[in-house]
């Protein structure tokens, strides 16, 4: 299955899969910083993260990254954590510096399944860096990653003899 883009706005990049999981070991899976680099699309987050291994409300972080051969650290803040119930999706979301935001939702489909979605939001990142990077390419650098983060979740998380 391929991820579908989601109408989200101008400024919002995201995308939706249905992974074959219960909702609440994908919540775990993205709820730790220390294992975002066995799902992560764009291949620039490294295996050092720096944080709880369970991420909440308010919590800092940093994830060890590499882009073009540099590396660097970005200190990160959890803007929401909520894990899901059979009633309510589940939600992990980080504030950048510059403002923008990540999130991912993980909505109960069943017992076994979810559909999750992985979102970048530019709406409150700061209007010049917003155009900077909406000059580099980078929202479609990013869909062109969050669509590999959702597929090598799904992949990774299927279960034996799928």
């Amino acid at each position: 299955m391929e991820p579908a883009r989601n109408d989200t706005g101008p400024h919002v990049t995201s995308y939706s899969i249905t992974v074959e999981a219960p909702a609440d070991e994908l919540y775990t899976l993205v709820a730790d910083p220390h294992r975002h680099h066995e799902f992560h699309g764009s291949q620039t987050v490294q295996a050092r993260a720096r944080g709880p291994r369970e991420l909440t409300n308010g919590a800092r972080f940093s994830v060890h990254m590499r882009k073009y051969g540099l590396p660097y650290r970005l200190p990160l803040r959890v803007t929401q954590a909520r894990r899901p119930t059979s009633a309510t999706p589940g939600i992990v979301e980080w504030r950048q510096p510059t403002g923008h935001r990540w999130s991912w939702e993980f909505e109960p489909l069943d017992a076994a399944s979810t559909r999750v979605t992985e979102s970048y939001d530019a709406t409150s990142q700061w209007r010049v860096i917003r155009a900077t990077l909406r000059l580099a390419q980078v929202p479609r650098v990013n869909a062109e990653s969050i669509q590999r983060s959702l597929r090598h979740m799904a992949k990774i998380c299927r279960p034996p003899g799928h």
